[in-house]
């Protein structure tokens, strides 16, 4: 028996791999859209064999390299992943017979963890951030690069420098959408992540439709949705070409959990929080015009997040002491609320703001709550280094001064959060966040010193 696409029957799993013949489905969205005219249209990628649009490029990125003879029999995959393509990469590696290891965050959802241990990949959790970071020394795709380097069984195929990544989306994913909307589409949005869907998808709609926009969504520093790269992290990926697509729009964290929530509650379609990332950035930038097709890539379902939206919707989800479950007690929905609130204005400061500071008369105490490694790497001139969690212990290094104007400091205003709200209960009045952290200290071409600095 051969594949057969009409009556879904497959000589393996191999024969669901999406192509133009063999397409995920698109959904129009009826309820969610405030439009009367442009129509919207849902691309839903957990359809792919394994669960995300990463499968795409698991394929590509294993067959191509299986071309060049990269891969042969005997050797092993080393991936940094934040989920997806980690368990597109391990399930082709079972077929093939190429075994997965994966250093990747601690961060990312425990059921994404859980996954790629139960079938099969060999995980080693780390303290990265939940997109790995190519900057940081120790982080999941050093890690990933030095076992490489190092030891010659493993293959690195490297989904955030390699152009495989894109030509995936620019084999499939394009030609999917062109005639699923029989050329017809207009817009096309997608999710900023490693960029290989926005830049491949992207190149082959303009090659058909030069006047067709292709606009990209990313979230705001300190979020928590796996898979996508705020502004300051897109700087990182090697796919990421700004100049290719026609507009980029930030998304707040909480629109983006809210809206998935609407997905799955009106529309009845199982989308994950960078669906609803996807789509919010696609209602600022598209207006409601008779003719417009709007095309939105959804990477994959809700069931991966589960950990994520007991946080965010903890009156959706049980505490333990209610049924003796696993979802967040009151103290963890009291800390979680009082982190969110703390991203106002008078908690956090500006890169500018702190700069213009440091010049000037009262300049504030800036405490940098990184590991060592990471401030020894790159640091704020006059910083000082106490890692979170040795601020208890350390407190006599702090200004005596209860008044006394603090800023906290990390790698993207994350962890400094935590450390603001530490020392507030410790009776500080004057304590705030870097907003962005380091990272976007460094974007907006600020010096830094250190073993890694800028050199500005």
């Amino acid at each position: 028996m051969t594949n057969n696409h009409q009556t879904r029957v497959y000589d393996s799993i191999l024969g669901l791999l999406a192509d133009e013949d063999n397409p995920t489905p698109m959904v129009r969205l009826n309820k969610v859209v405030p439009f009367e005219h442009t129509q919207v249209y849902a691309k839903l990628e957990w359809y792919n064999p394994f669960g995300a649009n990463k499968d795409r490029v698991a394929r590509n990125l294993i067959e191509e390299a299986e071309k060049r003879g990269e891969l042969q029999d005997g050797k092993r995959l080393i991936e940094a992943t934040s989920g997806n393509t980690g368990i597109g990469l391990a399930m082709l590696g079972n077929i093939k017979g190429y075994q997965l290891r994966t250093p990747m965050s601690a961060k990312v959802p425990q059921e994404k963890r859980t996954v790629l241990r139960f079938i099969g990949t060999q995980v080693e959790e780390l303290n990265d951030t939940l997109c790995p970071a190519p900057g940081a020394p120790e982080g999941a795709i050093a890690t990933a690069k030095s076992i490489a380097q190092t030891q010659k069984e493993y293959v690195m195929l490297n989904q955030y420098e390699n152009h495989d990544n894109l030509m995936a989306h620019y084999r499939t994913t394009g030609p999917e959408i062109w005639r699923q909307t029989d050329g017809k589409v207009t817009h096309f949005v997608a999710g900023l992540g490693t960029c290989g869907t926005i830049t491949g998808t992207g190149r082959f709609l303009k090659e058909k439709n030069p006047d067709l926009k292709v606009i990209g969504a990313y979230p705001e520093e300190g979020h928590d949705i796996p898979g996508v790269r705020s502004l300051v992290q897109l700087g990182q990926t090697k796919l990421f070409f700004p100049d290719e697509y026609d507009e980029i729009v930030e998304v707040g964290n909480k629109a983006s959990y809210d809206m998935s929530l609407r997905l799955n509650r009106e529309e009845g379609i199982i989308a994950a929080p960078s669906s609803g990332m996807a789509l919010i950035g696609a209602l600022k930038c598209i207006p409601d015009e008779p003719g417009n097709v709007v095309v939105i890539v959804f990477p994959d379902n809700i069931f991966k997040y589960a950990s994520s939206f007991q946080r965010h919707f903890p009156a959706e989800c049980p505490t333990d002491q209610q049924e003796g479950g696993g979802g967040p007690n009151e103290s963890d929905i009291l800390v979680q609320t009082m982190l969110e609130n703390l991203k106002n204005p008078y908690d956090t400061i500006r890169v500018k703001d702190l700069s213009e500071s440091m010049t000037s008369s009262d300049v504030p105490v800036v405490v940098d709550v990184r590991g060592p490694d990471f401030y020894n790497e790159s640091r704020i001139d006059g910083s000082i280094n106490i890692p979170l969690a040795d601020i208890s212990a350390r407190i006599g290094e702090l200004p005596e001064d209860r008044d006394a104007a603090i800023v906290m400091v990390c790698g993207i205003g994350k962890f400094s959060k935590n450390s603001v709200l530490m020392l507030k209960s410790m009776g500080y009045r004057n304590v705030r966040s870097l907003k962005g952290g380091v990272n976007e200290w460094d974007r907006k071409g600020l010096p830094l010193v250190g073993a890694n600095g800028n050199g500005k």
